[in-house]
């Protein structure tokens, strides 16, 4: 790891809520996401981290990213990912781009042609 300053790079201020993990564990921990970029987030929660600390982040819509605990103050921590992510893709509503497959869908009926009965 390096010491270069990243704190130049765009974030975004949000609050999403997401799980984090240690490889080789399977216990996972709820934190508060507070800030999300390309290259890493902020996180807020009980969660016990250590500088250097390989994780694990399961981020709306993204899914499990991997990275490293860049800092730690009071509940709040940073962690710089491994492969840069979109951050947006986090902001969208859950499901985005998402439809039901063809075969799930109800089977439609053709519409009767000619004259309709009187009952």
């Amino acid at each position: 790891m390096t010491e270069i300053d990243h704190r130049h790079i765009g974030r975004d201020s949000l609050f999403l809520m997401a799980e984090v993990r240690m490889p080789g564990s399977d216990a996972e921990h709820r934190v508060k996401v507070r800030n999300l970029s390309a290259g890493g987030m902020m996180a807020e929660g009980t969660v016990k981290v250590l500088r250097g600390t390989q994780i694990e982040i399961n981020l709306r819509n993204i899914g499990w990213i991997e990275g490293v605990v860049a800092w730690i103050q009071d509940n709040r921590f940073g962690i710089a990912f491994h492969k840069e992510i979109d951050p947006k893709l986090a902001r969208a509503p859950v499901g985005v781009g998402e439809s039901t497959p063809r075969f799930v869908k109800p089977a439609v009926r053709p519409v009767p042609v000619g004259p309709l009965r009187k009952i």
